[in-house]
């Protein structure tokens, strides 16, 4: 899946990727449950390229309680692997201040390292919370002050698909993905 698979003509800027999140209905947990496939959303955030760049899938939403918030294909792409984010967010700050390293290829990398940052245990959990003035359903990281809160994308011909802004304390603005519902790859 591409974000041109989803959303032909994507915002580009933060606000333009606002004001379509602001657009879209709400979502409730019960919407979310299932195993999504991803793309990021590039509106110039210093984190744009970084799940690119790392073969980031996905999410999967196993019920309120149980969320893998970041899957990655295994080597042979027959199916899933969950990374621990705590394990996976620690070198954020060194991406941010050295860009040309979201512009490098690390599947290799990820994969390689998959029996240190991969868990069997789920890392979030799925409520629903108000942002931007709308309760939505909202994915909360459980040792990350980061929430991911989502809203339907209309239009997306044959499959559901949501847009998602990720609430990273710290950072001025929320950074955007796009999701799609995807049952085609297992978690392993």
């Amino acid at each position: 899946m591409t974000l041109a698979d989803v959303l032909p003509d994507a915002p580009t800027t933060t606000a333009d990727a606002l004001d379509l999140f602001d657009a879209s209905p709400a979502v409730s947990t019960e919407f979310m449950l299932g195993t999504w496939h991803g793309d990021e959303m590039p509106t110039d955030h210093p984190l744009d390229g970084m799940l690119a760049a790392s073969g980031w899938w996905g999410k999967q939403f196993v019920d309120g309680e149980n969320v893998h918030p970041l899957l990655f294909p295994t080597r042979d792409r027959g199916a899933l692997w969950a990374v621990n984010p705590v394990l996976a967010f620690s070198g954020l700050g060194l991406a941010t201040r050295i860009p040309a390293v979201k512009n490098q290829n690390l599947r290799g990398a990820v994969n390689a390292l998959s029996p240190v940052l991969r868990t069997r245990t789920a890392k979030a959990r799925l409520r629903t919370t108000r942002y931007r003035d709308v309760d939505t359903a909202t994915m909360i990281y459980d040792q990350l002050p980061i929430n991911d809160v989502f809203r339907r994308l209309d239009g997306v011909a044959g499959a559901d698909a949501v847009i998602g802004a990720m609430d990273l304390r710290g950072l001025t603005r929320p950074y955007f993905f796009v999701l799609r519902r995807d049952d085609s790859l297992r978690l392993r």
